[in-house]
């Protein structure tokens, strides 16, 4: 994956994949661009446009929808955030179809993933706490991830 530029300046590109309301997403991205602004390109997949518009909403740069949408971006970015259920094949009641779930999981971008039990999975070791501070924990990674590739 060739970094993005814009104006001679590398910027990171972070795809947030969210679906039914976009609840979870526009969350993610408005916490990344109240910390970012714009030094980072922020692209929003929804698995329907009702995802994908809170998401543009919250200050998303670009915006997407659906199954092809997500295939695509899926390969073509730094970062992937969302929860962990847009690795697991038909979750979000069906939303999130095996070949999205396979090209999140499969793409080389380092991934992000909220371990939220929406689909009956636990992750061991994985604290129970309120999604604000998760997404903020994730804000967190990701600002040490943005500062150890604008080193490379």
């Amino acid at each position: 994956m060739e970094p993005v530029a814009y104006g001679g300046f590398w910027m990171l590109k972070i795809v947030v994949v969210d679906g039914q309301g976009g609840g979870i997403g526009s969350l993610i991205v408005k916490k990344v661009r109240d910390l970012f602004n714009e030094s980072v390109e922020v692209i929003a997949l929804g698995t329907n446009a009702a995802a994908t518009s809170a998401m543009l909403k919250a200050r998303a740069n670009r915006g997407a929808t659906g199954e092809n949408a997500i295939v695509l971006n899926a390969g073509r970015c730094d970062l992937i955030v969302g929860p962990l259920s847009i690795v697991v094949a038909n979750s979000m009641m069906g939303e999130l179809t095996p070949e999205m779930a396979e090209a999140i999981g499969t793409s080389q971008a380092r991934k992000i993933l909220l371990p939220l039990n929406q689909e009956g999975i636990d992750v061991v070791g994985a604290s129970k706490e309120p999604l604000p501070h998760m997404v903020d924990s994730m804000i967190a990674l990701i600002e040490k991830i943005k500062d150890l590739m604008e080193v490379r």
